[in-house]
């Protein structure tokens, strides 16, 4: 084991599969000359080449629908936007046309493509450059949706993710590629939709994934400073969920937290809720409580960013209020 950065890992996912298997190529806006607008792909193209690492126009309905081209003839494209607030650019390529093509060829064509980038929060970034699509993308009937939250896991997710025959949007973010983990120098693969119980606890349990993990775990650290033991389990996906280690964790600590980063309305966090109600009502000691982004477009300010999105004390609010502690 050795630590790396997560932009590292993603490079030695990507690497690593481009190696293995001469169909897959990157495509999106700086990833080659510039080395990617994160240096998530730094030195790919000295090694792969400009017709597998591939600088395009900004022009994200255009190189997306390329892509998904490729990926029907054969290829196994990676498609890189620069935030996901893009990707509204490309939304049709990648719902009417990525998402459909299996069902509406009646199975004779796959689209084995993933669309990867940063999402959310990124500092001070106003409301066009700060918006959380997860949701809306594990809506859409047809894809994958892998939202990591540490390096070691977006290693395994993104090889993973590249040797799947459907669809995947893998979603990042510009605030975690510095940060260090533990990382085999083997390879290894993680399989999607299996969720990590990341710290054991009896007393409630707290839910998240991708870089909101950060406020669930330092919750989670000042529980215990104070006797409660909290379960943290991270989604790793979220389209396909892994219900059952959820549901499993619930019966046993009788509470339940999640905490997102995405608005309210239509939330991951809300059909977590629906499910846990429906398949644990007669286990859980108090009503579920969601700690998600206020509904309001993301400020510039950082006293504002800080007020409106999740953070430790709101969390810690939501655990008193499942414990009847206030």
């Amino acid at each position: 084991m050795r630590e790396i950065q997560f932009r590292e890992a993603l490079r030695e996912a990507m690497t690593e599969e481009m190696r293995r298997d001469p169909k897959v190529y990157l495509m999106g806006e700086e990833v080659a000359e510039y080395n990617g607008a994160y240096k998530v792909s730094q030195g790919m193209l000295d090694e792969f080449g400009p017709e597998r690492v591939i600088d395009t126009p900004i022009a994200e309905l255009g190189f997306a629908g390329i892509g998904v081209g490729s990926a029907i003839n054969g290829l196994r494209p990676i498609i890189e936007f620069m935030t996901f607030n893009f990707s509204l650019v490309a939304i049709d390529q990648v719902i009417n046309s990525a998402a459909k093509i299996m069902s509406m060829s009646g199975g004779q064509y796959s689209c084995p493509i993933v669309f990867r980038g940063p999402t959310g929060n990124a500092g001070m970034l106003s409301s066009q450059h700060s918006q959380n699509f997860e949701n809306w993308f594990a809506n859409t009937s047809g894809l994958k949706v892998v939202v990591p939250s540490n390096p070691y896991d977006a290693k395994g997710l993104l090889k993973s993710c590249i040797r799947d025959n459907d669809p995947v949007i893998f979603m990042e973010s510009e605030l975690m590629y510095g940060d260090k983990g533990q990382v085999p120098e083997e390879e290894y693969l993680i399989p999607i939709g299996q969720a990590n119980v990341v710290r054991e606890g009896n007393d409630v349990t707290i839910v998240s994934f991708g870089k909101i993990m950060k406020v669930a775990l330092a919750a989670a650290d000042e529980l215990a400073k104070n006797g409660v033991s909290a379960e943290v389990i991270d989604l790793r996906s979220v389209r396909p969920i892994d219900y059952a280690t959820i549901i499993k964790s619930v019966k046993k600590t009788n509470r339940c937290v999640i905490v997102e980063e995405a608005w309210p309305l239509a939330a991951i966090s809300s059909e977590l809720t629906y499910n846990i109600q429906r398949n644990a009502f007669d286990y859980l000691d108090a009503p579920v409580v969601r700690v998600n982004s206020m509904d309001l477009p993301l400020p510039y300010a950082p006293t504002l960013i800080e007020a409106i999105l999740p953070n430790v004390k709101r969390t810690l609010q939501a655990v008193e209020t499942v414990m009847y502690k206030k």
